[in-house]
């Protein structure tokens, strides 16, 4: 099996730990809490890319995100907390930049939508009864959005297909 990568800034512990006691009373279990940053296109196994992404997080500030109520992607594909980050966007397309994929995905770019994931669309999971599950018991992020800042970038590893991404490395932001 083949790994899967991805960067990402990870929540702080307690939404994290309200995340997975979400997901655990749905009975789905799913990747480790993260809003991605950079997305697996160009994040190839073989790891020639690692010295560059740390440049690039090295070189970056921390970055702050308000964390809001869920949400669900038109089309259905996942449950979502909205997250609002000018700077995860900029960091994001830094990334991109560096790294150059020679394919992309189409949510790759400016017009990339931070998100923190809460639930994917998968056989078995009916997502149209997760929406206002994950509404009602994240609806305080609605009233009073959740701000935190990101002092690291987190490379997080997926072994194969059908496993869960989970972080294997942090770096810091702004330490160049």
């Amino acid at each position: 099996m083949t790994p899967a990568f991805l960067l990402g800034l990870l929540p702080p512990p307690d939404l994290a730990a309200r995340v997975e006691a979400f997901r655990t009373r749905l009975r789905v279990c799913e990747s480790t809490p993260h809003v991605t940053v950079k997305a697996r296109s160009g994040l190839d196994p073989g790891l020639a890319w690692l010295p560059v992404v740390r440049e690039v997080v090295a070189a970056s500030p921390p970055v702050t995100l308000y964390l809001s109520g869920a949400r669900a992607f038109r089309g259905g594909r996942a449950v979502y907390l909205a997250v609002h980050s000018p700077e995860a966007v900029t960091l994001h397309l830094r990334l991109l930049e560096a790294l150059r994929p020679p394919t992309r995905f189409s949510d790759e770019g400016a017009h990339m939508t931070p998100h923190l994931t809460l639930v994917l669309r998968r056989r078995g999971v009916d997502l149209r009864a997760v929406l206002p599950a994950a509404q009602a018991e994240f609806a305080d992020l609605d009233v009073r959005p959740l701000p935190f800042t990101a002092r690291e970038v987190w490379l997080l590893r997926k072994p194969g297909p059908g496993g869960r991404y989970v972080p294997e490395e942090g770096w810091p932001l702004g330490q160049g």
